[in-house]
């Protein structure tokens, strides 16, 4: 099972970089879900990632006080927001899908703006 997990983790954090770069793939989420794999399945990598100068800080914010940055949560938001608006006007999407899609959206977007954008003092 730790070949699994790794190879998970691997992976994951590859999706991760690429959301570096594309807008509706979120970075933090995947490197938190990575380094859960890590933790299963390499101490080394787990290390390497917790303590990564770019995807440490939000990962540690997260474990120490689950943090979800200002600019994280509006960005997650943005994209369901534009995400659910092209499903509406672009595609030909049946109303219990929409309804499916729009309560999950809902719920992540309660998630994550519950969660507090900066550590306390």
């Amino acid at each position: 099972m730790r070949v699994v997990y790794l190879l998970l983790g691997l992976l994951l954090v590859g999706l991760g970089i690429l959301g570096i770069f594309l807008p509706g793939l979120p970075t933090t989420p995947l490197m938190l879900l990575a380094l859960w794999m890590f933790a299963r399945s390499s101490k080394r990598l787990h290390q390497w990632l917790y303590h990564h100068p770019r995807f440490g800080p939000p990962l540690q914010r997260w474990k120490e006080h689950r943090v979800i940055p200002l600019k994280a949560k509006v960005m997650s938001g943005s994209m369901m927001a534009l995400s659910f608006g092209y499903l509406l006007f672009f595609r030909d999407s049946s109303l219990w899908l929409l309804l499916v899609v729009g309560a999950v959206m809902a719920y992540g977007l309660w998630f994550v703006c519950s969660k507090p954008s900066q550590p306390p003092s």
